[in-house]
This record gives structure tokens, C-alpha cells and sequence, in this order.
């Protein structure tokens, strides 16, 4: 039975986008059970504004040196033996740390799990190719092939997995999520001040794997060609800024004659998330490459009806009832929008489909127990979960 968990990953805080839910949460009910959890990360702008939400773990913070994307960051490897953990987890690859976790794994012998968190997907394998080469050679090929387990989010994901030529045995858990209550007393958001109609929301972080700007040249067309959407929905664009993507979305906006109709709202967090979940009437992702986004199952817990693409990873929504397939072709994603947005009941329906699902399969008392399960099984040697595979 685990005792003593390390959780090594990139980031702390929100900056790390939706690990620093699906890590936190986690590690977080894990200490609360009695499990003495050790996070080990990498310092970064948001961190101290950050810290308080890490409710039990032992934290250790890291200054890094170099490029970021790298992520060097002298005395982890030593914190980490230091810890004396049963098994470390590793969410994230690519960077230095995980030439720690497997040092640490040659000098005990002990088992790691590693989550590649969709950086093992096609489309991100695709995308800063010489670094990732230079990374598998150097200690990531070696890391990956000598886990005690992989896991995966999503089928998708762990087929990605077996396609890039790995054998290790893979844990199929997927994200969670708290269920919110529904009090529809609750105000709106200071970011939806002033705007009558209702609100399309994309929410996570700014980067162009995300689709935002073929979203823009969508709604541009939307706006355009079907004055009934336009009169009773805007386009609300939430979260932080990856790589200086901001300023070529606010350019977009420009361009495109959008200032009426669209907003960049800044990350939402906290009560601030909360209200634009409750208030907005419909949530997208016409995302290129996901693992599994943490804000699709948190619009679905709010009751909140999905648009989003195959490459979001949750197949059960369409099937389900709780999703609509959307495309990143600007021309294709305006049909779809103009379709989906001008039937308001059928929405409804779809958002309450959409939380039954995530009560159902996406909670996070189920991923903790999985997890656990996970862990005691490749400390005990006790019956492979059937989720293992």
C-alpha cells in the first residue's frame, strides 16, 4: 500500500494550464487520506499566488536555469532521493526533470509511473521535433521505456502511446472534476459586465494548437451571415497568454471587425471561473491536440453544452448526447456555430446530458481510487486493476 508518493511535473501553478487541476486536486485527496505526498516542481511567475491551493502535499519549488522549456533546475534530482518515496509519479516529459526520475529509478529499483499528458500525441510529437529528438536520446527514450507504467487519459491516448513504440503496461484514467451545485442565483462574472447577450466561452490557455484563431475567422464569418446569432450571443475568449499568442489574437480581432462581438477576458479563476461557468450559455474547444482538457469536463459539470473537436479526446460526449462536432475549418466551424447556437432548448439538453456524464465516469473521488489501485498494485503485486492494460 502506497505510504510515500513524489509527484514530479514542469509547474506548480496555473501556468502548467490543466495540470495544475489534475495533479493538484489529486495529490491533494491523497494527503488528505493519510498518503505523505512530496510535489516537485519548477518555479514560475505565478507560483506564490499559487501556493496556498496545494492543501496537504510537502511542496519543493525549483528555480530552473536555461531556456524554460528545458526546465533545468539543480537539486531536484537530490530533493528527490532525499523524499525516500514508494513510487514517483511523473506528469510531463520532455523536459530535464525526467532525467531525475530516472536516475532515481536505476539507484532504487523502485517503480515509476509517467503521464504524458498528450505530448506523446501525434500532433505534439510534430512540433519542436530536434528538441524532442535530442531529449529521447539524452534520457527521455530510456525514462519512457523502463516505467512500471504508463497512463494514459483516454483510448486515444494510449493508442498514441503504443504507436510510438512503447510495451509498458498502461493505466487507462481519465481527468476529474468537483460536482458544482447549480444555484443560478449566483451573479455574473465582472467580465461578462455589460453584455446582454449570451455567452459562447472558450476557456484555456492562448495557444494556437487551440484553434482560437480559426474560432475568430469562424465567428467573423457567423456574425457576417446570420444576424439572429449575432443579436443574441458574443464570444467570450478566457485564459492566459502561452507564448505571446495574445497579441496575434488581438491583432485577429482587429482585422477582423470583431470588436463588438468578441472579448479576451483574461484566466479565470477561482470565483471569477465559477461565475462565467454559471453564466455562459455554451462552451468550445476547436482544439488541435488535447490529453484530456479539464475545461470540457468542468463546463459539462455546470451543466454547459460542448462544441469541440475529435482531438478533444472525449468521444463518450458525442455519444452521449453531450457534445457537438466541430471542425478547425473556419467555414465548416461558422455552419456548425449558426446550427447549434439557434437552438437554445436543444443546449440545454445537451449540458444536462453533459453533467450526468462527468457524475458518472469523471469525478475526482473516482480517479483517486484508481490511482490508488494503480500504485498498490505495482508496490504489492496485488490483482492488475482491469483498467490496466
Amino acid at each position: 500500500m502506497i505510504q510515500r508518493l513524489a509527484i514530479v511535473l514542469g509547474s506548480l501553478s496555473p501556468a502548467a494550464g490543466g495540470l495544475f487541476h489534475s495533479v493538484r486536486l489529486p495529490a491533494n485527496k491523497l494527503a488528505a487520506d493519510g498518503v505523505h505526498v512530496d510535489v516537485l516542481g519548477c518555479r514560475d511567475r505565478q507560483f506564490d499566488a499559487a501556493r496556498s491551493a496545494w492543501q496537504g502535499p510537502h511542496l519543493h519549488v525549483f528555480d530552473t536555469k536555461g531556456p524554460a522549456a528545458i526546465g533545468f533546475a539543480p537539486g531536484l534530482a537530490a530533493a528527490l532521493h532525499a523524499a525516500k518515496p514508494d513510487l514517483v509519479h511523473q506528469h510531463g516529459i520532455w523536459m530535464q526533470f525526467s532525467s531525475a526520475v530516472g536516475g532515481w529509478r536505476r539507484a532504487t529499483g523502485r517503480p515509476t509511473v509517467i503521464s504524458p499528458r498528450g505530448m506523446l500525441d501525434p500532433w505534439a510529437t510534430k512540433t519542436s521535433v530536434w528538441k524532442k529528438r535530442l531529449a529521447s536520446f539524452a534520457y527521455e527514450g530510456a525514462n519512457l521505456r523502463s516505467a512500471s507504467a504508463l497512463h494514459a487519459l483516454n483510448m486515444e491516448e494510449q493508442q498514441a502511446i503504443r504507436a510510438y513504440g512503447l510495451k509498458n503496461p498502461i493505466a487507462l484514467i481519465p481527468n476529474g472534476v468537483d460536482m458544482p451545485d447549480l444555484d443560478t442565483t449566483a451573479p455574473a462574472p465582472a467580465c461578462f459586465a455589460g453584455e446582454p447577450r449570451r455567452a459562447l466561452l472558450f476557456m484555456s490557455r492562448l495557444h494556437p494548437k487551440k484553434g482560437i484563431l480559426e474560432l475568430l475567422e469562424a465567428w467573423q464569418l457567423l456574425v457576417r451571415d446570420h444576424p439572429a446569432i449575432r443579436r443574441d450571443w458574443w464570444l467570450a475568449i478566457a485564459g492566459w497568454d502561452d507564448g505571446g499568442h495574445e497579441s496575434a489574437l488581438k491583432a485577429k480581432i482587429e482585422a477582423l471587425g470583431l470588436g463588438a462581438d468578441v472579448r479576451l477576458i483574461g484566466g479565470l479563476h477561482g470565483r471569477e471561473k465559477d461565475a462565467a461557468l454559471r453564466h455562459a450559455g455554451a462552451f468550445v474547444l476547436p482544439s488541435y491536440s488535447e490529453g484530456m482538457p479539464m475545461a470540457v469536463l468542468e463546463a459539462w459539470s455546470y451543466g454547459r453544452a460542448v462544441f469541440m473537436t475529435d482531438a478533444c479526446n472525449l468521444p463518450g460526449g458525442f455519444d452521449a448526447g453531450a457534445a457537438i462536432r466541430i471542425t478547425t475549418e473556419p467555414s465548416a466551424l461558422a455552419r456548425t456555430l449558426a446550427d447549434g447556437l439557434s437552438e437554445t432548448a436543444t443546449l440545454a439538453d445537451m449540458g444536462q446530458r453533459g453533467r450526468t456524464l462527468v457524475a458518472r465516469h469523471y469525478t475526482w473521488d473516482i480517479v483517486v481510487s484508481q490511482t490508488r489501485a494503480l500504485y498498490d498494485w505495482l508496490l504489492d503485486g496485488t490483482v492488475r486493476p482491469d483498467f490496466v492494460s
